[in-house]
């Protein structure tokens, strides 16, 4: 498994990049969201990496950030989501947004991206609230151990932050310290990840 190549950005257009890292040209598939953000042809490039093994071949997929990755994994673990869409929806949307459509219910946001269209977005929701919660906290005594009950609220921004591929202790302790009582868990899911970013 190839968990990122770091070197010499040599080419970049619409749906991939070559990355030369030491004598070797890695061909990645990226997103529009990712081509925008990179550097200048020439410039040294970090690019955190998926490889996908089907039966028609190697791909190796690229995205600037872990939590990119993270969320193409989780996508392409939806029945019916491929790289095209997962991609697709990279493009129109940052794994926070995608997260806060997943939460709020919200299959017109995710809908948007091409190729997606309201079912598959349901779908999506669907199972990856399920994901969410397969990965979240449970019991009591675990949330009271960070010193607050946890809403549902709180309890759906957490396994949100878990899913992104934030640990337990830093999503607890970042829920624990955003959220107020009555807040949505969209509003919390967005002040914990711009906190988490600095």
């Amino acid at each position: 498994m190839i968990a990122y190549v770091k070197g010499t950005l040599e080419h970049a257009a619409e749906g991939s990049a070559v990355v030369e890292c030491g004598g070797v040209g890695y061909l990645v598939q990226i997103s529009a969201g990712t081509l925008s953000r990179l550097p200048s042809l020439g410039s040294e490039v970090k690019v955190y990496t998926y490889m996908q093994v089907r039966d028609d071949g190697q791909f190796l997929h690229g995205f600037l950030s872990r939590e990119e990755v993270s969320m193409f994994s989780l996508l392409l673990s939806v029945s019916g989501v491929g790289a095209k869409s997962a991609l697709n929806m990279l493009s129109l949307l940052n794994p926070s947004q995608i997260m806060i459509s997943v939460v709020a219910d919200d299959h017109a946001t995710l809908s948007k991206a091409q190729g997606v269209g309201k079912k598959t977005a349901q779908r999506i929701i669907l199972e990856l609230r399920d994901k969410m919660k397969a990965s979240g906290v449970s019991g009591a005594e675990e949330t009271s151990s960070v010193g607050f009950a946890q809403s549902s609220e709180r309890r759906d921004a957490t396994d949100a932050l878990l899913a992104l591929g934030y640990s337990r202790g830093e999503s607890l302790q970042t829920v624990l310290e955003v959220s107020d009582d009555g807040m949505s868990a969209e509003a919390i899911i967005r002040l914990a990840l711009k906190k988490l970013a600095r």
